[in-house]
């Protein structure tokens, strides 16, 4: 079902009004909703594989498994476990000017989540952030990306199946439907998208002061360390780059190779990838998820060629055109003058830059905005710490990538234009709640030894005992 202006706002009007109605639901209320989702999870999963390889064309079962669904079923797990942790009421210190009032901090449910989701993990970027909006007592409405018609088929048939409208509704439209969404006066408003599009949607919710959580992408670059193994190195990357054919938000999008090790990479990248996809059309690879995106990686790569790259194909192969099945390809000789260079990649290419000195890579990255992710590949603990303190990124993996997004007890989100916020853990569950501090004071009231009149012996003692 496609949406309008006038659903969407009749939607969210009858969310606010069942938030009103029940602004508090219980720990095992929210537990109940979590394990119903789990199990339509579990029992939806081969619909879900079957329509993620429809909307791509080819998709393998297992990457549908491990990084849709598989997250989600975790992430529900660790919530359950951790919910009345994160719910109960934190104790502070008032402090000896306070005393004896009680201080603490309770977590209270925003209302109703916005959660945009993109094309690249329609699942587990609609899910999972639903179960911590979920976790948190709030209700969701969930903006599917039109590129994915059959998975947005059964997840809003899964999700109908264990919530009403009113709890959890579905949200289907192009990008006119988007931007309504995006300006509705949301508790809060998760975006998960491209730098460029994310502008747009904190222009439209600043309208209405709806705090936002940005995901965003970048280009995450890989430093190879001199100490390590070439070999190991890609080993410890390939996966990361291949998976969902490097359409993910912390792929790696660019490499830092020692020079004198270039060719050795481009042998070792090339032994690996046929080892993993014997064959040109294999089922364990993703396709482009559609010509659109097929033609942009394709212009891409002419420009750089025609700007005087060099491309090898991971697979050996030339490119057939006419599939969007593309392998890995490693492309040297780049410089910044090239559109691969200049905006993150999101596909199977991978652009490689030779360096002498790691300063001047630490220098290359902090030029430029930061990225989501950032992977070292080194053993050595002081390169590994150099590298840390001198960079900023939303997130690092040390000898391997992508990996870190799955750390359910650690939070996720960018810096800078690769984004702002954080969900994931404990710490998604704090975004998505209204962090409330309560003074008690019981039946002795030391407040009106500071009321006026304001020369009081006593008023005089408390400043010079605390004004010091």
């Amino acid at each position: 079902m496609t949406h309008n202006k006038q659903s969407l706002t009749a939607i969210l009007a009858k969310q606010q009004l069942a938030y009103k109605l029940s602004p508090a639901p219980s720990i095992d209320y929210r537990k109940t909703q979590l394990i119903a989702l789990k199990g339509a999870l579990l029992s939806h999963q081969d619909a879900l594989v079957s329509a993620l390889n429809t909307d791509y064309g080819q998709r393998a079962e297992q990457d549908s498994l491990i990084a849709d669904i598989l997250p989600c079923i975790m992430n529900i797990k660790y919530t359950i476990k951790n919910l009345k942790k994160w719910t109960k009421p934190q104790r502070r210190h008032s402090g000896l000017l306070l005393s004896p009032a009680k201080v603490t901090v309770h977590y209270q449910p925003l209302g109703v989540i916005g959660i945009m989701v993109p094309w690249n993990f329609p699942v587990m970027l609609s899910i999972g952030p639903l179960i911590t909006a979920l976790a948190a007592g709030n209700r969701a409405m969930i903006k599917l990306s039109e590129f994915t018609p059959a998975t947005n088929l059964v997840l809003s048939t899964m999700l109908a199946s264990i919530f009403d409208s009113k709890t959890v509704a579905v949200i289907e439209g192009k990008a006119d439907v988007a931007a309504f969404f995006s300006a509705l006066p949301f508790n809060h408003l998760l975006f998960t998208g491209s730098t460029n599009i994310g502008k747009h949607v904190m222009r439209a919710a600043a309208d209405n002061l709806t705090p936002v959580t940005l995901e965003l992408g970048g280009k995450s670059p890989v430093i190879i360390a001199n100490d390590i193994a070439i070999e190991t190195a890609v080993e410890r990357l390939i996966f990361g780059k291949c998976l969902n054919a490097g359409q993910i938000c912390v792929a790696p999008d660019y490499v830092f190779c020692p020079e004198a090790q270039v060719d050795e990479f481009i042998s070792a990248y090339q032994q690996q990838f046929q080892a993993m996809y014997p064959k040109q059309e294999n089922c364990d690879y993703a396709n482009i998820i559609n010509e659109a995106q097929h033609q942009r990686l394709l212009t891409w790569l002419d420009d750089a060629i025609a700007k005087g790259a060099k491309v090898i194909a991971a697979n050996g192969e030339k490119i057939d055109r006419t599939s969007r099945q593309l392998a890995t390809q490693l492309i040297t000789q780049v410089n910044d003058d090239m559109q691969l260079m200049q905006e993150e990649i999101f596909g199977p290419l991978l652009p490689i830059l030779p360096y002498k000195d790691l300063d001047d890579v630490i220098n290359y990255i902090n030029d430029r905005p930061r990225p989501l992710a950032l992977y070292i590949m080194s053993f050595d603990k002081t390169t590994q710490q150099l590298i840390l303190d001198k960079t900023h990124s939303g997130g690092v993996c040390i000898n391997d990538t992508v990996m870190h997004v799955a750390a359910d007890d650690a939070p996720f989100g960018g810096i800078g234009d690769s984004g702002m916020g954080h969900y994931h853990g404990k710490e998604g569950f704090f975004t998505f709640s209204k962090a409330k501090t309560v003074l008690t004071q019981g039946k002795i009231n030391p407040g009106r030894f500071i009321h006026p009149p304001y020369d009081r012996f006593v008023q005089k003692l408390l400043l010079k005992i605390f004004m010091r």
